[in-house]
């Protein structure tokens, strides 16, 4: 078992450091403000090769191998965890488009993505549906080399900054629930797509939102997997962006952890600092060790899928006790920073409001505990 570094990846990660220091962190408050991301910054994630880096650089990628990708995303996310989101999506998008597009779509789509020219989201979730991700009811019709599409798509993140979804439609009947669902990539931009915003808690600079689809006809080569399977096909990648949202969210509580050991170092009370207290410094240092673990289990998933072994379990894992352990060091650093604390002159506020999301998106905690079950005792 070896946990090194190569030089070439500690060089990959300083340049990422550096990136996060200076063009991330300053302004994850701004960006919040402003509720969006500037595509500028994104163009320049791309340039450096942030957006999707496990790609062929036949393809417009790095050729980065999975581990490497989730320790440049980890980097982003201490700068600002809603900007990671972008090269957690491209990774898992660009994935599955890699391996069940058209030859043509993905020269055409897959560079730019790796550019950050397009922004691409994630099109599946709808209003009757949530958990229960394959009951869809948005449609696509065939006719002749295209679809015809209409429907809603509702909590889509980036539903307004986004050029081009992976969208999930239903060309079978809803008795073949999730084998009669069919994946599509779709320009926003063509006519008859509407999107409307919503006003969330966190995760402002992503945005979350609906897409509206009225009579919207998309040629048919753009249709990613068989008819009928993309469901299934597609959301065999969800467990790389498990792992790197676990990451993500893990990256906010080292933050707040090493903010809050130095603080206490400095703050005194009754003449001491507040460091001598073990009421203080027991939760930080059971914290420590909740993290440490969590962020082992993260990284093993993509060590697995690097083997290409199962890691299904492990994403699941990843997904359900990282945010939420994520949310619970941020709380504590929150409570022990006092009134400042609760204060938005101190970030922990915005980041307990933005890391709160990801427990609920890309698969709440009890779905993920059933898969983890599943793995276990199998499908009852």
């Amino acid at each position: 078992m070896d946990f090194g570094l190569s030089d070439f990846q500690e060089s990959i990660l300083d340049t990422t450091r550096k990136f996060s220091a200076e063009k991330l962190a300053p302004f994850y408050k701004t960006r919040e403000q402003e509720g969006v991301f500037g595509r500028d910054l994104i163009l320049e994630m791309g340039q450096l090769g942030f957006l999707a880096p496990e790609v062929s650089e036949s393809l417009g990628g790095s050729g980065l191998d999975v581990l490497t990708s989730g320790l440049i995303t980890e980097i982003i996310a201490e700068g600002d965890m809603n900007v990671a989101y972008v090269p957690i999506n491209h990774s898992l998008l660009s994935s599955c488009i890699v391996r069940h597009g058209r030859p043509e779509v993905i020269e055409e789509i897959i560079p730019k993505m790796c550019s950050g020219e397009i922004l691409v989201c994630v099109g599946l979730t709808e209003p009757k549906g949530g958990s229960d991700a394959a009951n869809l009811s948005l449609s696509a019709v065939r006719d002749g080399d295209s679809y015809i599409l209409n429907g809603e798509k509702t909590s889509i993140s980036m539903a307004e900054q986004a050029d081009m979804t992976v969208l999930f439609a239903r060309t079978g009947t809803q008795e073949e629930k999730a084998r009669g669902v069919s994946a599509f990539i779709v320009d926003l931009n063509t006519p008859g797509i509407s999107r409307g915003r919503f006003e969330d808690l966190g995760e402002k600079s992503v945005g979350r939102g609906s897409l509206f689809f009225d009579d919207v006809k998309i040629d048919a080569r753009y249709r990613v997997g068989d008819e009928g399977q993309g469901f299934i096909q597609v959301m065999q990648g969800f467990d790389f962006s498990r792992a790197l949202i676990g990451l993500q969210c893990l990256a906010v509580a080292r933050n707040c952890l090493d903010e809050t050991w130095q603080y206490i170092q400095e703050r005194e009370t009754f003449g001491k600092p507040l460091a001598a207290n073990q009421g203080i410094t027991f939760p930080l240092a059971e914290a420590e060790t909740q993290l440490e673990g969590a962020r082992m289990v993260c990284l093993k998933a993509l060590w697995l899928k690097s083997q290409g072994l199962d890691h299904t379990k492990e994403a699941a894992m990843a997904k359900w006790w990282a945010p939420k352990l994520a949310f619970d060091i941020t709380h504590q650093c929150l409570l022990i920073h006092g009134h400042g604390g609760y204060s938005e002159e101190l970030p922990f506020a915005q980041r307990l409001r933005d890391v709160l999301g990801m427990q609920i998106g890309d698969g709440t905690a009890q779905i993920m505990k059933m898969v983890i079950a599943r793995s276990y005792v199998g499908k009852i």
